[in-house]
């Protein structure tokens, strides 16, 4: 499954080209996990006849569920795959690159089978992140799937440790530096990509600015542009929405971020 942490630590939100002191952008931002909202294409995966397929993977894929580690379409943080049985209501999935553990996650559905929680921990950025979501089901699982199979929309994020909360914007000439979780990304106004430093799934960044208070982020990986990102700051300046499309999976997150 994608998860919601690969929405919020690529997130390279940038400010306008002015100066330090006036622009809106400048300053530490922590999330609201309360205002997240989630739409588009739900996940979508089955665990029946001892194989796992996600089918909202980009591309889909389908291994053995047998614990051990599966080749899956190469990524740059993913490789490998072991998923797990751990129980008739629960699973485990760890991703890897090249022989390192990218991400763990436990997915548990609940005994009516409507509701499922995801317990995620992601490794790619400085510190770990540890997240729990839980999803609504939109669409049963197949006869003789693992309960948990099925189709999900994501409702809610209720965790997220302090690591992936919080981000740093500091205006530079004609740009912004960003900071997040030890990863950096400093661009400019002028059209082109900038890299984000220590970040393994080399994220290209474009940015431009709408308005005073409003820019669009583009994120290029692999070729493909994974987010478009509004980002609104405030009036008064203590808070900024972010909508984020991603157009490769079909999803769109807002989040509202308050000024530290």
């Amino acid at each position: 499954m994608k998860t919601i942490i690969a929405v919020l630590l690529p997130l390279t939100l940038l400010g306008p080209a002015i100066g330090a002191a006036e622009s809106p952008f400048d300053g530490t931002w922590k999330v609201r996990g309360s205002s997240m909202q989630f739409s588009g294409k739900p996940d979508n995966f089955s665990i029946k006849d001892g194989t796992y397929s996600c089918g909202n993977c980009v591309p889909p894929f389908t291994i053995k569920a047998d614990g051990t580690d599966q080749p899956t379409p190469t990524h740059d943080t993913r490789d490998h795959a072991a998923v797990k049985v751990l129980s008739p209501l629960s699973f485990e999935e760890t991703d890897k690159v090249n022989g390192k553990a990218t991400m763990t996650q436990t997915t548990t559905v609940s005994a009516d089978g409507a509701k499922l929680t995801v317990k995620t921990t992601d490794y790619t950025g400085a510190k770990p992140v540890t997240s729990t979501v839980t999803e609504k089901r939109v669409a049963p699982a197949a006869a003789g799937a693992h309960a948990a199979s099925g189709s999900w929309m994501t409702d809610a994020m209720p965790e997220l440790s302090e690591a992936g909360q919080t981000m740093t914007l500091a205006s530079t000439p004609n740009g912004l530096k960003m900071s997040a979780n030890g990863r950096v990304t400093d661009a400019k106004f002028d059209g082109k990509s900038y890299p984000t430093q220590n970040d393994p799934s080399h994220t290209l960044v474009t940015i431009k600015k709408i308005g005073d208070r409003q820019i669009e982020e583009r994120d290029e990986r692999e070729g493909k542009v994974y987010d478009v990102v509004l980002s609104t700051v405030s009036a008064d300046g203590k808070s900024m929405t972010v909508v984020d499309e991603d157009p490769v999976h079909g999803t769109k997150t807002s989040m509202t971020f308050d000024k530290q």
